[in-house]
């Protein structure tokens, strides 16, 4: 993945922040500044996960256990950002719409990048 498609990959990740902050009231972004840290956080925790568990952790990838560590790293990232609240409730339902808006537009993550250069296809 270039600088370009991961500053791009970031704005797009951010936009859908924003958007489900409109839309769920128990998830809070200050603003698009904060909504751009948070999708870094989220990606760096995500990509700390998917290395120790070695496979790619969405909510609709892996099932429940996908579902719900997604959910997990969503409210955990809030105490990493300033000008974010998420409650859990507002962290299942966003990890829920991130999951469905993740089956219409999909996005390599990090990880899968290392995998495929590395030759690890799965």
């Amino acid at each position: 993945m270039n600088i370009l498609g991961t500053i791009v990959r970031f704005i797009i990740s951010a936009l859908v922040l924003m958007v489900v902050s409109w839309m769920i009231k128990g998830f809070y972004v200050g603003g698009f500044g904060s909504a751009i840290l948070l999708a870094l956080i989220i990606a760096v925790l995500a990509f700390i996960v998917e290395s120790m568990f070695k496979t790619r952790i969405t909510p609709f990838g892996r099932g429940i256990v996908g579902f719900v560590t997604s959910a997990v790293i969503i409210y955990v990232s809030q105490f990493l950002v300033s000008g974010v609240r998420i409650t859990i409730l507002g962290a299942v339902l966003s990890a829920l719409i991130i999951g469905i808006i993740d089956l219409f537009i999909p996005m390599k993550t990090p990880f899968e990048a290392i995998n495929k250069d590395s030759g690890d296809h799965r």
